[in-house]
């Protein structure tokens, strides 16, 4: 047996070439890297590129329907308002005769109606005072002699419902 300088050199020799192939594969693996994050950075650039653009060309559009929108509907309300100008000269005179003749109409009913309630209220006294008052007092004795009756059957009709409940 030796005394142990071929092992140690075999081991060294081992091990040496395991760090080289472990530095040799990490500067592969840091280039492959390296390139995979330029060339993610180069999509992401043509992606943000794209988006921009798209949002340019949008917006374009939507401000060109906007002001579309807004000539449009100056151009419909200044026709309305040419619109209601030409009414209120055609017709403010005629309409304001019509409403004085109905407010004078309306008052004239009223007082006829009023009359009419007046001579109906006396009619009505007059014959009140020609009626007999004995037939008014037989009808009121009557009928308190029927709420009375009532009166009296209810409470034991609750009184057997609840002993049934």
């Amino acid at each position: 047996m030796s005394n142990g300088n071929g092992v140690t050199a075999t081991i060294s020799n081992a091990a040496g070439a395991v760090a080289d192939k472990a530095s040799e594969v990490g500067t592969a693996v840091a280039k492959k890297a390296k390139g995979a994050v330029a060339s993610a950075k180069k999509t992401a650039k043509k992606a943000s590129k794209a988006v921009s653009k798209r949002v340019a060309t949008a917006k374009k559009a939507v401000s060109k329907r906007v002001t579309k929108a807004k000539k449009s509907l100056a151009s419909a309300s200044a026709a309305a308002k040419a619109e209601v100008a030409a009414l209120k000269k055609k017709g403010t005179g005629k309409k304001k005769a019509a409403k004085k003749s109905t407010k004078k109409a309306a008052t004239k009913k009223a007082a006829t109606k009023k009359a009419a309630k007046k001579t109906v209220r006396k009619a009505a006294k007059k014959t009140a005072a020609k009626r007999p008052p004995k037939k008014a007092a037989a009808k009121k004795a009557a009928a308190r002699k029927s709420t009375k009756k009532t009166a009296a059957r209810r409470p034991p009709r609750k009184a057997a419902a609840k002993k049934s409940a």
